[in-house]
């Protein structure tokens, strides 16, 4: 048996959590940001940075309470390196190496990306099976990724401009919906009409790729073409529309390509009940679905991560850095 403390603070969330095996979890904490950055209708870093250099020592005492445990009951620390916000990811990391050093225990550096996968393995039920495609879809990404193993992927497409999440931030702005837009547009979009304001699809055929940019130039030009008489809803449920019917259908038929065993979805776009609705209905093969709060930020799927990393024998060394950058594959 392995206990793991994740760490989590590569945007505005500062989180940690023990997780048992990298299916258990003992204890999640996560302290948001939200309400502080919503006054700017988006993440301000350097208010982001300073917020988990006032937050993670709190959380972490919060989270070992919370899971009976002490420090001599951790087996090693996983910590996300990248992507994210330098500063976010900086404070996080500097925490863990600084923790390790002192208890002596194992360092494991974990993609964010990777752990929004894994946020699959923290549900009950039989452990997810290879080979399996997995959507990503989130503020900052969108990708489209092969896992054959633990910790082998092969990415099969990206978005080339705007990640989901950011294009439906974008949207609810144009559309004066709120911040942040995922939530907004999904409330707005739920008794409306899609079919008022019809929207393009960027298919972009022939590739995995994604692109949402020109997605929400038409829906910025609909806002300019209607005026006063726009029906706000209207247009963000055909925009949702838009994008699920994108998401779905590239991620369904990259698991039949590929002979995919499961779909998983993860990131926080992956909360969106449409886009798990449909891709349900759609999918050939069984889809993995974490519960809404393992979709957004949070410590566990880190620690979840870094289970498996920790199992293969991974460790990272205290002259480790942040990647703001770091691809999946």
């Amino acid at each position: 048996m392995a206990r793991i403390l994740g760490i989590e603070t590569s945007c505005d969330e500062t989180a940690a959590a023990v997780v048992v095996d990298g299916r258990r979890i003992e204890a999640n904490i996560v302290a948001s940001q939200e309400d502080v950055h919503r006054e700017t209708g988006g993440v301000v870093p350097e208010t982001a940075s300073r917020l988990h250099l006032r937050t993670l020592v709190p959380v972490l005492q919060q989270t070992l309470t919370a899971a009976g445990r002490d420090w001599g009951e951790i087996d090693a620390i996983a910590v996300t390196h990248g992507p994210g916000l330098a500063g976010s990811l900086l404070v996080g990391l500097n925490t863990a190496k600084a923790m390790a050093f002192a208890r002596g225990l194992p360092l494991v550096a974990v993609n964010h990306l990777e752990g929004h996968v894994y946020a699959n393995w923290l549900v009950e039920g039989d452990e997810p099976r290879f080979p399996l495609v997995s959507l990503i879809v989130s503020g900052g990404h969108t990708d489209l990724v092969l896992m054959e193993g633990h910790g082998h992927y092969r990415r099969l497409g990206r978005t080339r401009d705007d990640a989901a999440g950011e294009a439906f931030d974008k949207a609810a702005r144009m559309l004066r919906l709120g911040y942040p837009g995922g939530p907004a547009i999904q409330r707005a979009a739920e008794n409306a009409d899609p079919s008022r304001y019809p929207l393009p699809r960027p298919w972009l055929r022939g590739s995995d790729d994604f692109s949402f940019s020109g997605l929400k130039t038409a829906v910025l030009r609909t806002v300019e073409r209607a005026g006063s008489s726009l029906v706000a809803a209207d247009l963000a449920a055909s925009f949702q529309e838009a994008m699920v019917d994108v998401l779905v259908t590239k991620t369904v038929d990259a698991a039949r390509e590929h002979g995919a065993q499961a779909i998983a979805l993860a990131g926080g776009v992956a909360a969106n009940l449409p886009l798990r609705a449909r891709m349900q209905a759609f999918s050939p093969v069984p889809v993995l679905i974490p519960p809404v709060r393992l979709c957004t930020d949070n410590a566990a799927m880190i620690a979840a991560a870094g289970h498996f990393r920790y199992q293969a024998g991974e460790r990272s060394a205290l002259d480790l850095d942040a990647i703001p950058s770091l691809p999946i594959a």
